[in-house]
């Protein structure tokens, strides 16, 4: 399959950020009747009007790619190149009305991240970039910040309740004590803050590869990178833990804590 044109995609990309916006803003801090998944997770009609809508705009733009969705699973996943989207990341912070919820749309190459998005639509924030494009933040580059040691970063966590194992807990209470400001919170919002450089290492737990595929291609852009514990590249359907950093430094200084 030949590959796709790098600025088509960053455009088309965008298109579907704008075509799920609406329908967030339709529901956003309304009377919402929420089901739970079989793992009990919240979703909503929001969650899966978006998810709708971007495949249908996928599969009308490139029917050989393949999708792996949220909410609607897999199509085509042994494609040259998915499309893998959650629709609402955040799906909790949604309902409950805080904004830092948002909408991931990533390209895999051959399962790889090939370009990201990730679409904060309250807070007005969008990051786009990926290993091969520099990324942006609402469309202008982002100034590199200094490079902080482990001793000076900040440690961004959704929640401590993701590390449902008791190892997985101890491993990440270790990194916790060695960084400088532990913060808990912000959804994917955490990732688009490592690749604008005031966030400097995400770890987490229990995540499936939506959740992370379009932070690993705009993290990468902007110079860090995303890996499982084991500090091996994330991919389609690769962990469930990742270790997000904003540069190579930090990263195989949280990875050393992570492994103990």
């Amino acid at each position: 399959m030949p590959r796709p044109d790098l600025d088509g995609l960053v455009a088309f990309a965008a298109e579907l950020a704008d075509a799920a916006e609406p329908i967030v803003r339709a529901h956003f801090r309304t009377a919402l009747s929420i089901e739970s998944k079989a793992d009990e997770s919240p979703v909503t009609i929001a969650d899966r009007g978006i998810e709708k809508r971007l495949r249908e705009l996928i599969e009308a733009r490139f029917p050989d790619h393949g999708i792996a969705g949220e909410e609607f699973g897999l199509k085509t996943p042994d494609a040259d190149y998915v499309w893998s989207l959650d629709p609402i990341d955040g799906t909790k912070a949604f309902i409950t009305g805080r904004p830092t919820f948002g909408t991931l749309i990533c390209v895999t190459e051959r399962k790889a991240p090939l370009l990201g998005l990730i679409d904060c639509p309250i807070l007005h924030e969008r990051w786009i970039g990926g290993p091969e494009l520099p990324s942006t933040l609402n469309g202008s580059a982002m100034t590199p910040r200094p490079p902080r040691t482990l001793a000076e970063a900040t440690l961004a966590c959704t929640s401590p309740h993701m590390f449902r194992e008791a190892w997985e807990l101890t491993a990440f209470d270790r990194l916790r004590a060695d960084v400088n400001l532990p913060m808990y919170g912000g959804d994917c919002h955490n990732y688009g803050l490592v690749a604008l450089g005031t966030i400097d290492l995400v770890v987490e737990a229990n995540l499936s590869d939506y959740d992370y595929l379009a932070p690993a291609a705009v993290i990468a852009g902007a110079g860090g990178l995303v890996t499982d514990w084991e500090g091996i590249p994330v991919t389609l359907g690769s962990t469930s833990r990742v270790l997000a950093a904003r540069t190579p430094e930090l990263h195989a200084a949280a990875l050393k804590r992570l492994q103990g």
